[in-house]
């Protein structure tokens, strides 16, 4: 008695081949990431800073606060001058106070680059500008902003 060919049959190892070469189109994509552009540098005491969002999506809750992550790229300055570093998006930058009672929006990372989870509201209005606090070891603090570019504010 001669068996029905069925779909299934004459497909299933089609199937099983796409299923091993997903894993391969997933480590080309993670090895490759695309990120935004970075934002202009500005100067900050004896620090050339420039920031660059991780992607272009809005904040997201991380530990009962919401956040968006941060690249920051030193060009000038010496890191380790830094005491402490906090970023933070909003309408005014945060007192340094505030900053500190918290774990999130603090740099770190290393001298080729530091990682922030910064402080955000749930949505980003054309008010907010993303604010940099750094305090160096002699005790200075420094304060520089950057505005919102248009594709990471909330459409109303």
């Amino acid at each position: 008695m001669a068996r029905r060919n069925s779909i299934w049959q004459r497909h299933k190892y089609k199937l099983n081949g796409l299923v091993l070469l997903l894993p391969f189109w997933f480590l080309y994509q993670s090895l490759t990431p695309e990120f935004p552009p970075m934002w202009p540098a500005q100067q900050i005491g004896d620090f050339e800073i420039a920031p660059m969002p991780l992607n272009l999506e809005p904040p997201y809750a991380h530990h009962d606060e919401y956040v968006k992550d941060f690249m920051l790229i030193f060009n000038k300055g010496d890191i380790s001058a830094i005491r402490q570093g906090y970023l933070n998006i909003g309408p005014q930058a945060l007192p340094l106070a505030q900053l500190q009672q918290g774990e999130e929006g603090i740099l770190h990372g290393s001298r080729h680059g530091q990682h922030v989870h910064a402080i955000a509201p749930k949505t980003l209005s054309a008010d907010d500008k993303v604010w940099l606090t750094l305090q160096t070891w002699q005790g200075e603090t420094l304060i520089t902003s950057w505005p919102l570019p248009a594709g990471l504010i909330a459409p109303r």
